[in-house]
């Protein structure tokens, strides 16, 4: 049978012979709190802004660069440089959506959701959507519009649909290109701009046009008031993606320039709304309201009667 002895802990026969062996030592409880001291306290709650400030894409982060470029080693000839343009899980894309849709001030979208892996999946199948809703709901509204007009003779306009493709594709990328430019030559006059890279500002401009997709199937309604209306108000939120994305990029440069740079985004981006807008869905009216001319009656020469037709 085993002595009581047998039935101590070797830890605590140690931490009592050190304590013998000196008896000033401080000894800490598990139940008392440890303390930090001040010094390192301070240290880490600066450590944690830090953090929260590159998460939310405050000012301290605005100033940082990084660019998405820098992780593909591959060349750019092969199929896995161009692999990683598309790797991107349903969750993502999603929430880079939910963040276009409904943006939060004070929240930079390159920060918060597209600087870790910028992608062209979301941006390509945006894009290709909202041609074909266009130009869909753009045939159905002028259909809707004529319907029951005893003069009107439907026929479908498979046109639109390249030129919607080559409205939207141009616009997601040559604005993009034209500003990532811009961006580049200011940043080498001005050091505290921040440049994105290219393939995060096509990555916004894409997600950005989101919110016409939904519009652009109710632009259906044959009402010229409600189509303005929900066309003022998407451009107002994906407007103000664009705005409180690249602000920060331009914001401590000269401040006419600064200023000329975001309205020359927020006009571009309205010009695209209010030209498909106009072009796809205001059709014109068809005039039924002029009285029918009746047919004059040439005669012929060899004895005939020859009846022509006016419109």
């Amino acid at each position: 049978m085993a002595t009581a002895d047998d039935l101590k802990f070797q830890e605590f026969d140690d931490a009592a012979n050190l304590l013998a062996a000196n008896p000033d030592a401080t000894t800490i409880s598990i139940d008392e709190p440890v303390e930090i001291p001040k010094n390192q306290h301070s240290r880490l709650q600066e450590t944690g802004r830090e953090e929260d400030d590159e998460l939310l894409g405050t000012d301290d982060s605005d100033k940082t660069e990084l660019l998405a470029g820098q992780k593909k080693s591959a060349p750019f000839w092969t199929f896995e440089y161009y692999q990683t343009f598309f790797d991107v899980d349903t969750y993502q894309v999603l929430d880079r959506i939910k963040g276009s849709v409904f943006p939060v001030p004070g929240k930079n979208f390159v920060r918060l959701y597209i600087r870790s892996n910028p992608d062209l999946y979301g941006p390509f199948w945006i894009c290709a959507t909202l041609v074909f809703t266009i130009a869909v709901s753009g045939n159905l509204s002028n259909f809707f519009i004529h319907l029951g007009k005893p003069t009107y003779h439907y026929v479908p306009e498979f046109r639109k649909v390249s030129i919607a493709a080559t409205t939207i594709y141009a616009y997601a990328w040559l604005v993009p290109l034209a500003l990532w430019g811009f961006l580049m030559w200011r940043n080498s006059k001005v050091m505290n701009i921040v440049s994105y890279s290219f393939l995060e500002i096509v990555c916004v401009y894409g997600y950005s046009l989101f919110i016409y997709i939904p519009t652009a199937i109710l632009w259906i309604i044959p009402q010229k008031v409600v189509r303005w209306v929900l066309m003022v108000f998407s451009l107002c939120l994906s407007g103000s993606v664009l705005v409180m994305t690249f602000w920060p990029a331009v914001r401590d440069d000269n401040r006419r320039i600064a200023v000329a740079t975001v309205a020359t985004i927020l006009l571009l981006h309205a010009l695209l709304a209010v030209g498909c807008l106009a072009y796809f869905f205001d059709a014109p009216e068809l005039d039924i309201s002029a009285p029918v001319i009746p047919a004059p009656i040439i005669p012929a020469h060899n004895g005939t009667t020859v009846i022509t037709k006016s419109h």
